[in-house]
């Protein structure tokens, strides 16, 4: 499902960028189209993003996720031309970044997109306060009110407290939290971040996507997140785009990649997957048969398959509503069918 590009927090039309000396004259031949093995080969160019098109509507959580290479870091930098696209189109709430002058793009960095790296690059020597405070001094905010909006932000990431210290006497999972804040602290209208938790430990990266969670929950920012962690972009991801070898491969949700896997590449992804985990019942709701009882449970079209096998225990089929509307029924030999692999047509 699409969303008009008129009402896009982010829009990218025929993005490509291309390494090399004669990136340009690749551009313009059939050779972009090579495989990149083969690019490389005969032009000494690398195609990282080739021909990308998505749009990210305001207020989503959207996942690129991808194999080390694909291409998923390059898309994301080149989104404020951190890293300069060979070409395309890049619309960042309306206003076409690639069109914008040097001083422009510099706004656009500093008031309308933060970025969130891997790693935090917080200043060793300046208090938590001031690090959060950074991207608002450099807009020229008084120093009081920037500190105002700086503690403001540390309570909201849960670093009440931690103001007065130093980015060397936190834990990793705690910097991370400082650099959220201070992305957060300008009030951008769209947050990038480049696998910012990849180099934490296991527990602590779960910690850390639950607080994304939270905190687009009570800020609903516009989010782009790259990562190569599959069970990351799951747990983050309204929709996911799945890339391989600069190409998005598929664009869906959760449910869409795991339920109908666009190619073997994608299947291969999400094989591992429980599927009762992501998909819904609508995935597996059919038509009622002429004389099935209609008197059973109900339950909402969006409700997990694993959460519905306690409530199929009765003879009754469960009834898979949309608000008042019935989408279909469900009973325990569907259920079970899904659940041994054997789904029901």
């Amino acid at each position: 499902m699409g969303v008009s590009p008129d009402n896009a927090a982010i829009t990218v039309a025929g993005l490509w960028k291309i390494f090399g000396s004669k990136a340009e004259k690749v551009l313009d031949s059939e050779d972009r189209h090579l495989e990149p093995a083969a690019l490389r080969e005969k032009t000494g160019c690398t195609a990282a993003v080739r021909d990308v098109s998505f749009e990210v509507r305001p207020g989503e959580v959207f996942v690129v996720m991808g194999l080390s290479g694909s291409g998923k870091s390059t898309l994301v930098r080149c989104l404020t031309r951190l890293i300069e696209p060979s070409a395309g189109e890049i619309r960042i709430v309306g206003e076409d970044v690639r069109a914008a002058s040097p001083a422009r793009l510099r706004e656009i960095r500093r008031h309308r997109v933060s970025m969130v790296f891997q790693h935090f690059g917080l200043l060793p020597h300046r208090k938590v306060i001031d690090n959060v405070a950074y991207g608002l001094e450099i807009q020229g905010t008084a120093k009081q009110a920037r500190h105002a909006r700086a503690a403001e932000i540390l309570a909201l990431v849960g670093l009440d407290g931690y103001a007065d210290s130093y980015p060397d006497q936190l834990s990793g999972g705690m910097q991370q939290r400082v650099g959220l804040a201070r992305a957060l602290a300008v009030e951008p209208e769209v947050m990038l971040f480049d696998e910012p938790f990849s180099a934490l430990d296991p527990l602590i990266r779960r910690d850390m996507q639950t607080e994304v969670i939270r905190l687009h929950r009570e800020v609903g920012k516009t989010m782009v997140f790259i990562t190569h962690d599959l069970s990351e972009a799951l747990k983050l991801g309204e929709r996911i785009a799945i890339m391989r070898a600069g190409s998005i491969v598929q664009l869906g949700t959760a449910e869409e990649l795991v339920g109908a896997p666009a190619d073997d590449y994608v299947a291969d992804f999400v094989r591992d997957v429980p599927r009762s985990h992501v998909l819904t019942l609508r995935w597996i709701s059919r038509a009622p048969e002429e004389g099935e009882p209609l008197d059973g449970p109900a339950l909402p079209a969006a409700t997990l398959i694993k959460d519905a096998i306690g409530v199929a225990s009765s003879s009754r089929p469960i009834r898979v509503v949309d608000g008042e509307k019935l989408v279909g029924v469900v009973d325990r030999v569907d259920l079970l069918a899904f659940l041994s692999g054997q789904e029901a047509a």
